[in-house]
């Protein structure tokens, strides 16, 4: 072991997919990147079992989420394009939201089978996947903050929403958030490398100690805090609003949306954010054992992957659960599906997304409470 941190830190290595390796791998060289030390016994640290458990569970788990991600995605992509023509601003953030995810999506079955058989495409492909990955991540987290902003502007301030909430406005924050994204994937890309080891190639974040502790703390602030603390800002003048609301139903029903959407990504990103904490400053919480290490390696495949399970709920969530929406789904059923594959069927040919219709109240923005977006 070098000598350029003395404090207890393991350097261990690691056989999950990409972003496990994020808060765990430190200051490690490729000749250090497969010992893992105990420090209170000064003995090897071997977590053969945490190998073993991820190549296994870890393919299968990250193919179902690719699955039902792809598959939820693409279908608002087509819809928005094709049955709601991005005439809004809430349509344009909504695009972007689920290109956000399908960029996260595509780099999922590449560490699926990395979890299972190790890094095969060399180092560029490494760092490619990497970025995709970190601008996926941190683009679907801007977007969802946007979409939040998006709505606390339609209900509480409905009359300047009817001016600011145009799409050529969408399009401009849309293509601003972008750059952020990849603002801030780029350590993570930069220090993102390929070696081999013991026959075997690792693909992962290589972060100088610093960086590392920088990273984490970036991390934790821009994937949870601050999308928190918008939340219940926007929330709670949400709220205050719709208690005004003379329509019971939409009132209510508008209430177990916004709760909806807090309380899931806060159960699906807040135990992977911890576990990021916990191991980066692992020293401090006096987590340097050989069992706690394992534990939080443990942790840390658990918990990525329930985040990753995040960008399947975001069709679920911010459309599916829109009454209109869930109108336009049908009509493109109907349309570009079912139509196909039964042509004798006149039922599929008597509906048109122009049936799908709303009506909007300027002083209460009911049309975004009744539509679920």
């Amino acid at each position: 072991m070098d000598d350029k941190d003395t404090s207890p830190q393991l350097i261990r290595s690691t056989s999950s997919p990409y972003h496990s390796l994020f808060a765990r791998d430190g200051d490690m060289n490729s000749e250090e990147a497969t010992t893992v030390y105990d420090y209170d016994y000064g003995a090897p640290c071997n977590k053969f079992d945490v190998k073993q458990i991820g190549a296994q569970l870890l393919p299968p788990l990250y193919s179902l989420v690719f699955i039902f991600g792809l598959v939820g995605n693409l279908l608002v992509v087509l819809i928005l394009i094709n049955c709601k023509k991005l005439k809004s601003m809430t349509d344009i953030y909504l695009l972007n939201l689920a290109i956000s995810d399908l960029l996260f999506l595509l780099t999922i079955p590449f560490w699926a089978h990395y979890a299972a058989n190790g890094w095969v495409l060399g180092d560029a492909m490494c760092k490619l996947f990497a970025g995709l990955y970190h601008v996926g991540y941190f683009g679907g987290i801007f977007f969802i903050i946007l979409l939040t902003i998006d709505r606390y502007l339609a209900i509480v301030h409905a009359v300047f929403a009817l001016k600011a909430r145009t799409v050529t406005f969408g399009v401009a924050t849309s293509g601003v958030t972008w750059m952020v994204s990849v603002l801030a994937s780029v350590p993570g890309i930069i220090f993102t490398k390929s070696h081999k080891d013991d026959s075997v190639y690792f693909c992962g974040p290589y972060f100088p100690l610093v960086w590392k502790n920088f990273h984490t703390i970036m991390r934790n602030v821009l994937g949870l805090f601050l999308p928190l603390l918008v939340m219940v800002i926007c929330y709670s003048g949400i709220l205050k609003t719709l208690l005004r609301c003379r329509n019971e139903k939409k009132r209510h029903k508008a209430v177990r949306l916004i709760f909806a959407i807090m309380i899931v990504y806060f159960l699906f990103w807040t135990p992977y954010n911890l576990v990021i904490l916990l191991s980066t400053f692992q020293g401090f919480f006096g987590l340097s054992t050989c069992e706690s290490t394992s534990r939080l390696d443990q942790a840390m495949q658990v918990t990525e992957t329930l985040g990753m399970t995040h960008c399947c709920i975001n069709p679920v969530i911010y459309t599916f659960v829109g009454e209109k929406f869930r109108r336009y789904l049908s009509v493109f059923f109907r349309k570009y599906i079912a139509k196909h594959l039964c042509k004798q069927c006149p039922v599929f040919y008597g509906e048109t997304a122009d049936r799908v219709t709303s009506t909007y109240t300027p002083s209460t923005g009911e049309q975004e409470v009744s539509a679920g977006l």
